[in-house]
Parts: structure tokens; C-alpha cells; sequence
């Protein structure tokens, strides 16, 4: 989980885009702003496209990640480039050992990470994509490597007091709501994009 604080309600520069999910067009400019970005990085050789959803299913805020890696693991059972899902959780414990597993699988990946954030009370319900990485956990005083080539943070409550405790008293349908808009937007990306495994 880390902390957008410092990001404001409406933003859309070349390097990031931030949207509520209940805009109409939310999956539509998602979706093709990922595209663009990760065609960006390679349009020539092939690059596999790696989902990497971070958090943990103990807690309700924190379970953005492995929700979004859920939803789009049923929207497309046959892809084997998402890691975290409700199952098979990416979190403080395994990261590590899950981007180790990823460098040895995958020459070169495109990583986009999956991860909850807080925010301002005004920015609950908005979604950042941004080129480079994230730096999971931060707004818990966890110390984990930077992860991913684009970033994709979910919102999901309020930042600032108390972290731990808001996270889990974060409400589940509303996770759940953000997770399979995103999951949308993943699901779009890969069935689009000439860079991803068909």
C-alpha cells in the first residue's frame, strides 16, 4: 500500500492519469493510456506484460491487489502473467521471492503494479496510472523494493492517521467495486495490445 497524498483530484500530464471509477470513459482512457505507455517502452521486440497485484487478503483496504489479480484471472483464465490474486497473495513476506521468480521466467518484463493507496478524503475513489514504480508499503513504514515498470494505485480511504487501522475498516464492496473496474482496464489492455501474451 502507499500513500498519494501528494496527488491532486484531477490529473493528467504525459506520465500519469488519475480518474474516478465511476467516471463512464473510466476504462476507456485507463485502458488506453496504459496501452500507449507500454507500447512506449518496446514496439518492436516482444516484451511479456507481467500484472504484479500487491497486498494481502488479512486486510480489508490492502486487498485491492489481490482482488484486481482475482477478477482478471476470471476474466482470463488462460493468462499466466498475473501474480496476486486472493489465493496466491503478493505481500511483504513473498515479494521478493515473486519478482526473483518473475526475473528468472520472463526476459525483460513489462511490469505493471497493482496496489491500494490512501489519499486525501476527496481523492477516495480515483485511480492513478503512472510510468515507473511504486514503492509498496510505504505508508505503513514497510520497507520493500520499488516494483514496476507502470503503477497502477488505487485510492480506496483516507490517509494520514492511523493507517492500519483505516485499511481494515475499509469498506469490502467499495474494494471490491475499484478492484474489478481495474481488472476491466487490465483485461482491455491485454486482449489489445500486440505486446501481451494472447
Amino acid at each position: 500500500m502507499v500513500n498519494f497524498n501528494f496527488l491532486s483530484t484531477k490529473l493528467k500530464t504525459e506520465d500519469k492519469l488519475k480518474l474516478h471509477i465511476d467516471k463512464p470513459e473510466f476504462v476507456r482512457d485507463c485502458s488506453s493510456f496504459l496501452t500507449t505507455k507500454i507500447n512506449n517502452f518496446d514496439n518492436i521486440n516482444y516484451r511479456p506484460l507481467i500484472t504484479f497485484c500487491i497486498g494481502t487478503d488479512r486486510s480489508t483496504g490492502d486487498s485491492l491487489g489481490p482482488l484486481v489479480g482475482w477478477f482478471l484471472q476470471k476474466k482470463q483464465p488462460y493468462n499466466a502473467f498475473i501474480y496476486g490474486t486472493i489465493y496466491n497473495p503478493v505481500h511483504a513476506t513473498n515479494m521478493q521471492e515473486t519478482l526473483a521468480e518473475i526475473q528468472l521466467r520472463f526476459n525483460n518484463p513489462i511490469i505493471i503494479a497493482v496496489d491500494a493507496c490512501l489519499g486525501k478524503l476527496e481523492s477516495v475513489g480515483y485511480v492513478s496510472i503512472a510510468e515507473g514504480s511504486i514503492q509498496p508499503g510505504a505508508a505503513v513504514k514497510k520497507n520493500l523494493p520499488a516494483v514496476g515498470d507502470l503503477s497502477v494505485s488505487g485510492i480506496v480511504n483516507v490517509g494520514g492517521f492511523m493507517e492500519y487501522m483505516v485499511l481494515q475498516n475499509t469498506r469490502l464492496s467499495f474494494v471490491m467495486q475499484m478492484a474489478d473496474k481495474i481488472s476491466e482496464v487490465l483485461a482491455d489492455v491485454y486482449n489489445s495490445n500486440i505486446l501481451c501474451a494472447k
